[in-house]
This record gives structure tokens, sequence and C-alpha cells, in this order.
């Protein structure tokens, strides 16, 4: 899943080198935060957070092929 939202963060922002991603266990499963440059984080939430609720939607998509629990958090 980490790969898989690296790979969706790198094509979206201008600088692919400041995209960063951690998996953290939480207690409802697993959390993926997603760090970028703060000059990309818009192209990352995208008008109205659209962007982001489709990258939440694709993970989480292939989370349950996975039977897992997975979201994703966008942080600064």
């Amino acid at each position: 899943m980490m790969s898989l939202v690296e790979s969706i963060a790198k094509s979206l922002v201008a600088n692919p080198e400041a995209v960063e991603v951690k998996e953290v266990p939480g207690r409802q499963g697993t959390v993926i935060e997603l760090r970028v440059a703060p000059d990309d984080m818009g192209k990352v939430i995208g008008k109205q957070g659209r962007i982001a609720k489709a990258i939440r939607t694709v993970v989480k998509a292939a989370a349950t092929k996975a039977n897992k629990k997975v979201t994703v958090e966008i942080v600064q």
C-alpha cells in the first residue's frame, strides 16, 4: 500500500524528492502518513479535497482486496 500512495503522490507534485510515506500501526488497522513539500500540499489535497478523497478511495479498494484496513492521512 505504501508504494501505491508514494507513486500516486510523486506523480502529482512538483517536488517528488520531498514525498515521504510512512506506515504506522493503528488501533483499527494501518495508517499511512503522507508528507509532501509545503508548496505541493494543495496539489495533493486538490480543490475541496477531491484528490485526497480519490487517493483514499483507491487505497481503500486495494486494502479491501487484501483483507486489510488502511487509512491515509496527509500530514504537514
